[in-house]
């Protein structure tokens, strides 16, 4: 069997949660052979990989969201006009009724289609007046003229990407990951997965929310954008996975067929952990605490620091491992660095890049301080290597801390996110005591190897592709292209 994974914006460019989960996967399987359609943002990153890919990934094939300067005026040909029933689909999208997503499909797929001509010309300046007279006619044309333009290349971007062929695609998100599935078994008729680490569109919601760069109304035209995206992928999907139970009552609330929903937690390589290296003689008198993450804002690393500062000023035992890339977001790790200096707090070690496995024994405890999650692969790292965690109130980390009545006891310490007196007191209270944190730590372990295993996992999607593969059966030729 031939099956595509659809990444974005992770595998096999960035380390982490997710691209750590698709490689696993990749390696579970070494008798299928995995091709590799992943988004990026532009070719800048082409062929960057960070993974050495496993020998049964044959291909990686790349889709760009920023791949051109759209504006710019090329060579003078005869711009192509959309047909009647082609400016209906595209009115469709625009506007968010009854979508005609199979004519887009196609429309995009043209050879003689030009997006640059699309955005600069009459068709799609018509369709932008009617919907903003339709919805949003109190607010400056021009801006709005431009922020659909902006809203609308990276979608158009993706639907003329030119599918690789497969017997399966397996999307690792809705939103434009999606919406190449969508488009890859309109085509050839294939099965198509749909597996949610995080809630995609419920993502993309808080990161506008925030956001400073989008204001006022334009924050729900971009937000309707996902939910639009992650509708078609809900409705094209043959399966839609969620790791925890809570994230699956959030898909069925965004409109996804409840047949269609399973619940697939997240699963590690236990025996991996096994007879790690302990404490060095330098780690002699201190109480490590281990961040395993990448240093970006969406594990809140500055918080971590903050709460870690008037905790080691209450026990100069504390010393805080922060180990993990610090290149995905320069500008955030040197705001992180500066945060430490400023804050003149002694035994903040950021390692970089590592293998965990080297550090994760010399650790007391973990913690994680995100603000977003699904299920943090890195708390069952730490299960398996019998370390409790302090984890912030996100995804499914209340349920790996508690166990949701499973009977192993708690494993940890759950805060409120952004909270940096709660976390400080979780690290001074996880540090009073190493009879406690050995008593987590093995709950931590049995939780794990009962409920979080990766053979439980593999089973589990072993049977979600043949079920899916014998429902549509296997392609018996393959062009690299359609």
């Amino acid at each position: 069997m031939k099956i595509c994974i659809i990444a974005e914006g992770c595998y096999p460019y960035v380390v982490g949660g997710v691209s750590s989960w698709i490689h696993s996967l990749i390696k579970s399987y070494p008798n299928e052979e995995f091709i590799v359609l992943t988004v990026v943002a532009n070719r800048s990153i082409s062929g960057k990989f960070v993974y050495e890919l496993p020998e049964n990934v044959t291909a990686v094939y790349e889709s760009y969201l920023d791949d051109f300067d759209w504006g710019k005026v090329k060579k003078k040909r005869r711009r192509r006009k959309l047909s009647e029933k082609e400016y209906k689909a595209l009115r469709s999208i625009c506007t968010n009724e009854e979508v005609d997503w199979d004519t887009a499909f196609e429309m995009f797929q043209k050879d003689d289609f030009s997006i640059d001509d699309l955005l600069m010309g009459p068709d799609f300046l018509n369709i932008v007046k009617e919907t903003y007279q339709l919805k949003y006619p109190y607010i400056v044309f021009s801006d709005y003229l431009w922020t659909m333009r902006s809203i609308y290349l990276p979608l158009f971007l993706v639907l003329q990407t030119k599918l690789p062929k497969a017997d399966m695609y397996h999307a690792v998100a809705t939103g434009y990951s999606g919406v190449l599935g969508s488009m890859a078994k309109h085509f050839y008729h294939s099965g198509l997965i749909i597996s949610e680490h995080g809630i995609y569109t419920r993502e993309r919601e808080e990161e506008l929310i925030k956001a400073t760069w989008v204001a006022g109304i334009y924050k729900n035209i971009w937000i309707d954008q996902f939910r639009k995206m992650s509708s078609l992928a809900y409705d094209r999907a043959d399966v839609v996975t969620s790791l925890f139970g809570h994230a699956r009552e959030l898909q069925l609330e965004m409109g996804c067929p409840e047949e269609k929903t399973i619940i697939t937690p997240n699963g590690i390589d236990v025996e991996r952990f096994a007879d790690l290296p302990g404490k060095k003689p330098e780690d002699k008198g201190f109480i490590n605490i281990g961040a395993v993450l990448r240093v970006t804002p969406i594990k809140d690393v500055k918080t971590m620091i903050q709460a870690f500062a008037f905790a080691k000023e209450a026990d100069s035992r504390l010393k805080l491992w922060i180990m993990g890339p610090c290149d995905e977001d320069e500008e955030y790790a040197q705001e992180c660095f500066d945060l430490v200096d400023t804050l003149q707090v002694k035994d903040v070690i950021f390692t970089g890049r590592i293998d965990v496995r080297e550090y994760l024994g010399r650790m007391d405890f973990t913690i994680l301080t995100s603000i977003s999650e699904g299920m943090p692969l890195t708390i069952l790292e730490s299960y398996a290597a019998k370390k409790p965690v302090v984890a912030t109130d996100v995804g499914n980390c209340r349920e790996l801390i508690y166990g949701d009545g499973d009977g192993f006891g708690t494993a940890g310490i759950l805060t409120h996110i952004m909270n940096v007196p709660e976390l400080s007191a979780a690290m001074l209270d996880m540090a009073r005591s190493a009879h406690t944190r050995e008593a987590m730590g093995e709950c931590g372990y049995q939780r794990c190897i009962a409920k979080y295993r990766i053979q439980q996992m593999k089973d589990t999607y072993q049977k979600i592709y043949e079920d899916t593969g014998w429902q549509y059966g296997k392609l018996m030729n393959y062009d690299d292209y359609r």
